[in-house]
């Protein structure tokens, strides 16, 4: 029996820590256990799974995880917050709590070396500010790494979703679109967090699929990167300085079957992979 934290739990660990929630590494922290247990549902946790989660903070969505029977590897970049975890895991999480292990880190400069075991998910409450360069980077560094559900703000929720022709595609979209699909799942009310943010929330769902072939990510993500720098532009103009010029920009369109004078908001990844080849 896993004992999950409620307000009162969450407030009384950030008062023995003196932790006091900063705007900086985006503190929310989740004080509702009927939300965790939905988010560690729709992750479609089973036991035995090795979830990664990024900053567990004071551990309400840790002890959700173990509840499930996961086997929980923890990245926080915190260090009193990642040394209190286990201790918080041992006091009410009795009979899992050697299933959690604790990195401390920055889950932006983890590699798999890193690691004490192979996640083969990602479950966490994601810092606004970094969502996607986290999820992008997992992604890229850690090949086990088949699903996620990541609970961010609903703005970068619908960047991340979005498909071609939504005026909030762009980069995100494409980027994480190469690795597979994913999806919004659900919202999540402010006051489930504390401190209660001032923006919503909401849950992605993605999943690794099969990237397309006969070209490296690298280059198919510099493509991207130029194309969205200038919005308003067409790719013949925005892809002008990735190209060398605005005529061979041209060029590489026309020879990768796209008109030039459309907007890269209106290419879906394999579009942008023909481009890339060319």
């Amino acid at each position: 029996m896993v004992e999950l934290l409620g307000p009162a739990e969450i407030r009384g660990l950030a008062e023995e820590l003196d932790v006091r929630p900063t705007k900086k590494l985006g503190q929310n922290f989740v004080h509702d256990p009927n939300t965790v247990r939905r988010i560690v549902e729709l992750a479609g946790v089973k036991p035995g799974d090795v979830v990664l989660e990024v900053g567990p903070g004071l551990g309400s969505l840790t002890l959700g995880l173990l509840d499930a029977g996961a086997h929980v590897v923890a990245v926080e970049i915190d260090p009193k917050l990642a040394a209190r975890l286990p201790r918080t895991a041992a006091e009410r999480a009795v009979s899992v709590a050697d299933q959690l292990s604790v990195v401390g880190a920055d889950a932006l400069r983890i590699s798999a070396a890193d690691l004490p075991a192979e996640p083969v998910s990602l479950v966490a409450n994601l810092p606004y500010n970094v969502a996607v360069p986290v999820v992008l980077h997992l992604l890229a560094e850690l090949p086990s790494l088949l699903r996620g559900m990541v609970m961010v703000q609903t703005e970068v929720a619908d960047r991340m979703a979005a498909g071609p022709g939504s005026r909030i595609y762009g980069v995100p979209s494409v980027k994480l679109a190469w690795y597979g699909p994913a999806r919004k799942v659900g919202a999540v009310p402010r006051s489930v967090f504390w401190p209660v943010p001032n923006v919503d929330s909401s849950l992605v769902a993605f999943e690794r699929g099969t990237p397309p072939e006969g070209v490296d990510r690298k280059r198919l993500f510099e493509v991207v990167d130029a194309a969205f720098s200038q919005r308003r532009k067409t790719l013949r103009a925005a892809l002008a300085g990735w190209a060398g010029s605005a005529d061979r920009a041209g060029e590489l369109l026309v020879a990768a079957g796209i008109d030039p004078k459309t907007r890269g908001e209106q290419l879906d990844v394999h579009d942008f992979v023909r481009l890339a080849q060319a």
